[in-house]
């Protein structure tokens, strides 16, 4: 029962004025992010970054834009205090420091590229409150652009440190992957994980599924024009997923916590492992109680996308609406709950979002002291 003892019975001003400040720093925020999504989209950034100090007519005829547009849009980066403005001369310029986390050649730094997520999220507002009034879920057709957005977010964070920093998680993995072992990516989304991993290691043979039409139709189209013939993608519903003892490896990159019912899933993939085989998870690093994640560097990002994506979708197929805030916690014990006997934690330096867990049937066997 919450103790309403500790609620201040007077009014502070020096509070209410600071609260009021940042309120405004919030909508200021809000709105540069919105911004930042523009400038990632019209290439404004890539086309600033490689340009000296240039006035808004000199920019839009580099960038093939509309200069009114550009104009309005730069002066909210300056604003900002993204874009620097000189008021003698009329030119603005993006400093070099501020172009390593904006452009794609900043990849994997881009933060404009995870910006795209507010507007994305914000197309769904009103069915998102019907929600709120009438329960249910906003469905994965909802969002046109969610899987175009996910894509270019996970080649930043999943591919960007496949080879490097993720699979070297799992001692020995690159080597029988060169040697050809089966693998499966579920939840694969546009396939960018798959199709890079079967360019990579021709002798393993890879599948992607996943429950979106035309996710799987890009990632087929891009194995196809790549010339893969150890890559196949499939629609499927992991829910009603059943396959026994099929595959050495099991990935799933950011995607058990949209599931409908991750219980059965984390089931599912326990049994379409080998004993040998091995379950590779990355997924939100934060806290599954809220007082814990008040000082999480993306903490009101992560509650907002769930809610407005994670959660909801899950609701939608009528799930556990578990939400991207599930927390290390929770995961574990449902990783434990489903069979898996040995889990190990990590977390990467490139990857601030993301813990990942290596995941295996059987513990391994401690050997005995001489």
């Amino acid at each position: 029962m919450c103790n309403h003892h500790t609620i201040p019975t007077q009014f502070d001003n020096a509070r209410a004025e600071a609260f009021a400040y940042k309120m405004m720093s919030t909508l200021n925020a809000g709105a540069t992010a919105l911004m930042l999504s523009i400038g990632h989209r019209t290439g404004l950034f890539d086309t600033l970054a490689k340009l000296d100090p240039s006035t808004s007519q000199q920019i839009a005829e580099a960038a093939g834009l509309h200069e009114r547009y550009v104009r309005e849009w730069l002066n909210a980066m300056v604003a900002g205090q993204i874009v620097v403005y000189d008021k003698e001369t009329g030119c603005y310029h993006l400093p070099t420091e501020h172009a390593a986390f904006l452009t794609r050649e900043a990849s994997p730094d881009n933060i404009a590229v995870t910006a795209q997520y507010l507007p994305v999220l914000g197309s769904v507002e009103d069915k998102i409150i019907e929600c709120f009034r009438n329960g249910g879920g906003v469905p994965y057709s909802e969002y046109p652009r969610f899987h175009e957005v996910m894509a270019e977010e996970s080649a930043q964070t999943t591919v960007a440190g496949l080879f490097d920093n993720i699979l070297p998680l799992v001692d020995g993995l690159t080597d029988r992957l060169r040697e050809g072992i089966d693998v499966v990516d579920i939840g694969c989304g546009r396939g960018w994980a798959v199709n890079e991993m079967a360019q990579k290691f021709p002798h393993s043979r890879f599948r992607g599924y996943d429950l979106s039409d035309e996710a799987i139709a890009f990632a087929r189209e891009q194995a196809r024009t790549l010339g893969l013939d150890n890559a196949v993608f499939e629609v499927r519903d992991l829910t009603r997923w059943d396959e026994v003892d099929a595959y050495d490896l099991v990935t799933g990159f950011d995607v058990i916590h949209d599931q409908g019912r991750p219980d059965l899933v984390l089931r599912a993939i326990r049994k379409a492992l080998r004993d040998d085989g091995v379950f590779l998870m990355q997924d939100i690093a934060g806290s599954s109680e809220v007082q814990n994640n008040i000082d999480h560097p993306f903490g009101p990002f992560i509650y907002t996308i769930s809610c407005l994506h994670c959660m909801t979708v899950s609701l939608a197929q009528g799930g556990l609406g578990l939400g991207a805030a599930w927390g290390e916690e929770l995961a574990e014990q449902m990783l434990r709950e489903s069979g898996f006997e040995q889990i190990d934690k990590s977390f990467l330096e490139h990857d601030i979002q993301n813990a990942y867990f290596v995941c295996r049937k059987k513990a391994a066997q401690k050997t005995k002291a001489a």
